[in-house]
């Protein structure tokens, strides 16, 4: 994970082939500023990268993918493999 100005960019171990969206638009980010609430994220594939932001946050600290009972995503490799939920944080999830 890197953060780049307003937007965190992650990288994929396995998707040396690259990533897809499955069925269009990126689903399932979301992004918070260090120990803030997360908020939904609009997200683009850049090769095995994924470039994450919000407007109603300025500094990045942390992302979190497919995050919920029932989420709603999409990210696969091009070998067809789904990406599993994820954060990037170590926060008490108490306070999520």
């Amino acid at each position: 994970m890197e953060v780049r100005g307003a937007e965190i960019v992650l990288r994929f171990a396995h998707a040396a082939s690259g990533l897809v969206a499955e069925g269009g638009e990126l689903k399932g980010f979301e992004i918070a500023p260090e120990g803030g609430e997360f908020v939904p994220a609009s997200a683009r594939i850049e090769g095995d990268t994924v470039a994450v932001s919000s407007p109603a946050v300025a500094q990045p600290a942390a992302v979190r993918y497919a995050w919920a009972s029932w989420p709603e995503c999409n990210l696969f490799n091009r070998e067809g493999l789904p990406a599993s939920p994820f954060r990037t944080d170590d926060w008490d999830l108490g306070m999520q």
